[in-house]
């Protein structure tokens, strides 16, 4: 008997077909996530971003309708972004049954500081400031695939396998683009690249890059800074300036109308995360390679 009539003889027999399971409610911050999610867990899950496209993850607040689903996922899944200091306590407190994973301590990945404003030729960074860009380093994000797949196996076991198979065959492409990566900033080591917002922090320290940023702390530079900066940019030949599309870009086309240069917006926010990635890093190795 095939599917169909086997279907049709239960409702003849006043029989429910047997339902199939929901996907587990997954809720993360930011869209690069949501492609590291259904990577590994494919049709069982369906994930819900929190920052969308063109916002902020530095000020950005849920709104109500987003609390409350919050409230009932079966997965929460925090990756260090500034607005989560805020609203994950009160998260918890209210719902102390809600499983939240911290897929970065799982994985033991230690958070690099905030670069700052570079000045006299060297950069500084925020006081106890972190970075929380981690995801622009692809081998980062391999690291959080086991843990991601043993979540997700703890809140729905009946397809544990398949989680562990996604996260496997996601690493993979993640090691090809890393290989990728390695090879486009080959013989670039100890290049430095000007920046507005540092986002890209982690993506230089995995290929021998420095970043160089312009903003300090969320504040643009002053007078005396932005002078400093592009006093700097013309010594070491920068010609690009590289901004991210949520961040205000005026001091960063003050700083490339000095120096003969042009803005280019990059997007570690982009919700394709492995094409974006290598778009953003050829941006990157074409404009260095550009330079003297």
């Amino acid at each position: 008997m095939n599917a169909r009539r086997w279907l049709a003889h239960l409702a003849l027999l006043g029989l429910a077909a047997p339902a199939a399971a929901a996907p587990l409610r997954v809720v993360v911050s930011i869209l690069p996530q949501r492609a590291f999610v259904e990577a590994v867990a494919g049709p069982h899950a369906r994930v819900e971003v929190l920052v969308g496209p063109g916002r902020n993850m530095h000020t950005y607040e849920p709104t109500p309708k987003q609390m409350a689903a919050l409230a009932e996922a079966d997965l929460v899944l925090p990756i260090g972004v500034p607005f989560e200091h805020a609203w994950l306590p009160r998260l918890a407190a209210a719902n102390p049954k809600l499983r939240v994973v911290d897929l970065l301590e799982a994985a033991g990945v230690e958070r690099l500081p905030m670069i700052g404003r570079a000045h006299a030729g060297h950069e500084t960074h925020g006081e106890g400031e972190l970075d929380p860009h981690v995801w622009t380093d692809p081998g980062l994000v391999a690291r959080l695939l086991p843990p991601l797949a043993a979540a997700l196996a703890e809140a729905d076991p009946a397809h544990a396998a398949d989680y562990t198979a996604g996260a496997e065959r996601y690493a993979g492409e993640l090691a090809a683009l890393d290989g990728e990566l390695r090879s486009l900033f080959a013989g670039l080591a100890g290049r430095r690249f000007l920046v507005f917002h540092p986002s890209w922090g982690y993506l230089a320290a995995a290929y021998g890059l420095v970043q160089v940023a312009i903003e300090h702390e969320g504040k643009e530079p002053g007078a005396r800074a932005l002078a400093s900066i592009i006093e700097q940019a013309k010594a070491e030949g920068i010609r690009a300036v590289f901004v991210q599309q949520q961040s205000a870009t005026a001091s960063a086309s003050a700083v490339a109308e000095a120096i003969g240069g042009r803005v280019v917006a990059l997007d570690p926010l982009a919700p394709d995360y492995i094409p974006n990635l290598r778009r953003s890093a050829q941006a990157i190795a074409e404009a260095l390679r550009s330079e003297p």
